[in-house]
């Protein structure tokens, strides 16, 4: 197993993918430090005040001398990054991938034209208020029931929103449920209100838009003596209309996928995130549709997305979907760069230029073909890229609302977690694998120990495939299914 990687031959710095000890060599270098698994090592002098260089990019500068064969890290390199920056555009040459051969995959063909992959039953609480009675709702549906036939399961979704919200929380709010309520993995939703708060059903209803009759119900709790059997009564109407659906073969380019990572380490830009990247080519590749979130993790890496926009337009939607998110900073009076977190740091990520190279790599090489803001649905099919903070659990609702049908998690550091579609969890390294095979669905630390993206790629694919014919992630298995609404403004 190879001790160490030099990702680019024009690197300043080699990633240990295990543990080394002082006074042995690596790269021929004999080292001065300790150097933990993830984490950097000079290959050569860097002078205090110079670039930084990892991936064949700049990851920040020195703020001390380093000897060759010495730990890189936070005490003594710093990011390089300030203020607002300008941008160009400068359309890179794509190069697709070839020989890709598709694969078919059986999912419930809705009214709309829209393909889901599971069937399943969701309470949707218009307000965190009727949260327990969304859960009792769901709870005496099923005991009543038992074992299910025709449908993969009955969830109740909390958040703590709905009321006291103004302008722009509020509208995403409403918008994320509704998206909710018309997802294609949604067999039936219910759609439980309180009734004195200010996400009115009445105005809920108005502004669903075009939604299947047969397939969602809706409940103001004060306006019936007991909500709970009403609930159960109108969870066994859309029972009904979902229990009979049956899967149909389709090709796997009518799929969504998510992209998304968390807890990531030093292995991160090296194992998993670039298999997913690839992943990510296929799908688009032959006719898919990938969407990347994660904003914040962009910034030190957006140039490189910027020149694979498709056209000149797209380029100034990725230049307002950065600089928008940089104002959200500044209106806070938050610093724009205070990224990556502890447990990134711990991995071995010292800069969010360092985290966000890594993390883009999620989005392979391919063209980006349309930038998504708040309100957009996805339209178009190959990569695209979509509005929105890292943070894992707001992040993944945000891709499953904006369409997505299954979400490719990456971590180094391991969640349990998962959203309101199926979370298939990619480990960056085998030990957590191997430490948490209750959280994790798929081994790319493998890559480190020398086995080949090719391989792992054509593993991944059967896994989704698998995925989307009904085999449960580990999320689902453990019942962690969670969402979390974004919010940016005040709680009246």
């Amino acid at each position: 197993m190879k001790k160490t990687m030099i990702i680019s031959p024009a690197d300043s710095v080699g990633v240990a993918l295990a543990a080394l000890k002082k006074g042995g060599t690596a790269e021929g270098i004999t080292l001065l430090d300790d150097i933990e698994k993830g984490h950097k090592f000079a290959l050569r002098d860097i002078k205090r005040g110079e670039e930084v260089i990892k991936y064949n990019e700049i990851i920040g500068r020195a703020t001390a001398d380093i000897a060759a064969g010495s730990h890189v890290h936070c005490h003594n390199m710093s990011t390089n990054l300030s203020g607002t920056l300008a941008y160009s555009y400068r359309r890179r040459e794509i190069v697709p991938m070839t020989g890709l051969r598709s694969r078919m995959v059986s999912v419930y063909e809705r009214k709309n034209g829209e393909v889901g992959i599971r069937n399943e039953l969701w309470v949707i609480p218009m307000v965190g208020c009727v949260n327990a009675q969304a859960r009792r709702i769901a709870e005496e549906f099923l005991k009543k029931h038992g074992g299910l036939r025709g449908i993969d399961g009955v969830f109740a979704y909390s958040h703590p929103y709905g009321c006291s919200q103004i302008g722009e929380d509020h509208e995403r709010t409403r918008m994320t449920l509704q998206r909710m309520a018309k997802h294609p993995n949604c067999g039936g939703a219910l759609v439980l209100g309180l009734g004195c708060e200010n996400n009115r059903m009445d105005v809920f209803q108005e502004t669903l838009g075009e939604y299947d009759k047969e397939r969602v119900r809706f409940l103001v709790a004060q306006e019936v003596g007991d909500e709970i059997a009403a609930g159960v009564a109108l969870l066994e109407e859309l029972y009904t209309a979902a229990k009979d659906d049956v899967r149909t073969e389709r090709d796997i380019s009518c799929l969504k996928v998510g992209l998304k990572c968390g807890g990531s380490d030093g292995l991160s830009g090296i194992t998993a995130n670039p298999l997913v990247g690839r992943f990510s080519d296929y799908i688009a590749g032959i006719g898919g549709t990938t969407v990347l979130t994660e904003v914040p993790e962009m910034f030190g890496a957006e140039q490189l997305l910027m020149d694979r926009a498709k056209d000149e337009a797209t380029f100034g939607k990725i230049v307002r979907l950065i600089n928008n998110f940089k104002e959200y900073y500044r209106k806070h009076d938050q610093p724009v760069y205070e990224n990556p977190s502890p447990g990134n740091k711990a991995g071995g990520i010292t800069t969010l230029e360092d985290k966000s190279l890594g993390c883009t790599q999620k989005s392979g090489f391919g063209e980006v073909c349309d930038v998504l803001f708040d309100g957009d649905a996805l339209t178009a099919r190959g990569l695209n890229l979509l509005n929105g903070p890292g943070n894992d659990m707001v992040a993944v609702t945000n891709l499953a609302a904006a369409g997505c049908h299954i979400i490719l998690f990456t971590t180094g550091r391991g969640t349990p977690f998962g959203g309101f579609v199926p979370t298939i969890k990619i480990s960056t390294n085998s030990g957590l694998a191997e430490r948490k095979p209750n959280w994790i669905d798929f081994d790319a630390g493998k890559i480190a120990a020398g086995e080949s993206f090719e391989d792992k790629l054509t593993e991944l694919i059967h896994l989704v495939v698998e995925t989307v014919n009904g085999k449960q992630t580990a999320n689902e298995r453990a019942g962690a299914r969670d969402i979390a609404i974004f919010k940016t403004g005040v709680t009246l």
